[in-house]
């Protein structure tokens, strides 16, 4: 303990002394103060951030794992050769977010992609970190030895009513499915195939991007190997064309952390080519072919554009089909408004004499978008058009989720921003 003590005292104290002073006497004390604790500060940071690393970051695992299952027979995908054997497809840039879910960037075949994986919470193994962990029993599980063709198609009908509703194009849906499973292309799914596409359609990204997969405005899905996938490269995946390290954020006031996204973003004309295509996404997941998506974590984060600045959905994990947010609101039990929320923000009122939350959500998809394209659009607006499109921003962000808005009024109001913005930088080299 005293040994300790000693050791703080002359790392706090020594670059204070007298001695020091008078060697240097034109630098005060506190600058020099300030100075050791800027460098201590960073050093924490940096230390904190790069500890982290190796817990999240752990692609040779992801790739161990379905490799291993790939060389048993367990699983198929058309990446698989490649990843497994031919080693054409190459993990590069770290991109997780969580141990849980691995992304990174990636080259396949010479072309820039995004690799996601997931791997569970038993990975967490501290004495041997590079040991291949065991997957949860009920990945692959389904379907089993001896299912027929008739019997898997009806299993995916089934599952496809219960995630996205009672839609009548889900027959089309489920013959998409098949063909992608389909990896040798023979006309038949073996089982190896079919678990590998049933352990896909568990994670909601992978079931958001077939059910939009008409959309030009989300990223495409370019190729699979059991429950990893490939999706093409979107340059830019935040509206800002940059995002502050998330280690960082809680060090920076909220005023400099606006100020930086503003100094990195594009240029005005192109922030509303930008702004239009999210419009266009939020009319195209209002009544999609196969129902309705709400998108449940309205971030800058969240959505990118690519090198033309053409909008681009960046992570469809936040989106959610309108059966499910349904799902989880019937029935549950609230205090207040805060008990009856989906995801980040898809929010319904509580009924708070029945105690129960309601079915309708308080603000729509066009409501929570244009909240996020208000200060991205108001900063640096043409003055001829701040007023206009400030009053539009606002009547947007009033908008509720009542159905009798849902329809005519928020059609309107979509149709009036993007007619508003469409009519700046058209006949221009941005549109």
């Amino acid at each position: 303990m005293r040994r300790l003590r000693r050791l703080v005292h002359l790392v706090l104290f020594c670059p204070l002394t007298k001695g020091l002073q008078n060697r240097l006497p034109g630098i005060k004390v506190k600058y020099l103060f300030l100075a050791w604790l800027g460098i201590f500060v960073g050093s924490w940071v940096v230390y904190m951030h790069y500890s982290s690393y190796s817990e999240l970051c752990r692609g040779h695992v992801c790739q161990m794992i379905i490799c291993d299952q790939y060389k048993k027979g367990i699983i198929s995908g058309s990446a698989c050769s490649d990843l497994c054997d031919k080693h054409t497809l190459v993990f590069q840039q770290c991109l997780s977010p969580s141990p849980t879910k691995q992304v990174y960037s990636g080259v396949w075949k010479g072309k820039a992609v995004i690799i996601k994986c997931g791997i569970t919470e038993s990975l967490k193994a501290e004495n041997n970190p590079d040991t291949a962990p065991r997957r949860e029993l009920v990945l692959f599980d389904k379907p089993t030895r001896g299912t027929s063709m008739d019997e898997f198609r009806e299993m995916l009908l089934n599952f496809l009513k219960g995630n996205l509703g009672d839609q009548p194009s889900l027959a089309g849906l489920v013959s998409q499915i098949i063909t992608m499973a389909d990896v040798n292309q023979d006309g038949k799914v073996s089982l190896a195939e079919a678990k590998s596409i049933w352990a896909l359609l568990q994670l909601n990204e992978f079931l958001l991007m077939l059910s939009l997969h008409e959309k030009e405005h989300t990223s495409k899905l370019l190729g699979h190997c059991g429950d990893l996938y490939l999706t093409e490269k979107i340059p830019h995946s935040s509206l800002y064309g940059t995002e502050v390290p998330p280690f960082l954020r809680p060090l920076l006031p909220s005023a400099l952390h606006r100020l930086i996204q503003q100094w990195f973003a594009p240029a005005w004309p192109r922030r509303a080519k930008i702004a239009i295509g999210l419009l266009e996404f939020v009319e195209e997941v209002f009544h999609g072919t196969y129902g309705v998506f709400y998108i449940c974590e309205t971030s800058s984060a969240n959505v990118g554009y690519n090198a033309k600045f053409d909008f681009k959905m960046a992570d469809l994990g936040k989106v959610a089909p309108e059966a499910a947010v349904r799902a989880f609101l019937k029935g549950r039990h609230c205090e207040q408004n805060a008990d009856c929320t989906y995801g980040q923000d898809c929010t319904a009122p509580c009924d708070r004499l029945m105690k129960q939350c309601k079915s309708e959500l308080i603000q729509p998809n066009l409501a929570k978008v244009c909240g996020l394209l208000k200060d991205y659009l108001l900063s640096g607006t043409p003055a001829d058009l701040q007023e206009e499109l400030q009053k539009e921003l606002q009547i947007c962000m009033t908008l509720s989720g009542l159905a009798s808005q849902m329809e005519v009024h928020h059609s309107l109001v979509l149709s009036n921003l993007k007619t508003l913005l469409w009519k700046k930088i058209s006949n221009t080299k941005y549109s």
